[in-house]
């Protein structure tokens, strides 16, 4: 019954507070900067319409390719609890070194290069 009740009343506290804010927060006028359409504070130079380039496209792949195999490859330090804590370790090394020689192909064929 204590749960329920205290949990009645934080809610209803926590809903008086943010309705409290909302009307708080919306009485404040903004200047004419806030209601531009750009807000870092200049104004745009050219179209926003112009197409990304496909190095962009690859540069992000890449980060999230390698960013996912690095969470993959977390857990690692507990599977020295393991039985054969060995066969865990020469599969995240295979990994490691696929990985590696991924960048390394990448690298030496100019993927990562922001020039042409």
């Amino acid at each position: 019954m204590n749960m329920i009740m205290f949990m009645f009343t934080s809610s209803v506290i926590l809903g008086m507070a943010l309705t409290t804010l909302n009307f708080w927060l919306t009485q404040m006028t903004p200047d004419s900067e806030k209601l531009s359409p750009y807000e870092c504070g200049f104004d745009p130079l050219g179209s926003a319409r112009l197409p990304f380039s496909i190095r962009f496209f690859l540069v992000a792949i890449l980060f999230l390719l390698f960013d996912l195999e690095i969470a993959l490859l977390l857990p690692l330090p507990w599977a020295t609890q393991l039985k054969h804590p060995t066969i865990t370790l020469t599969w995240a090394s295979t990994i490691i070194l696929l990985l590696t020689l991924g960048l390394i192909y990448e690298w030496t064929q100019g993927g990562l290069e922001w020039a042409e």
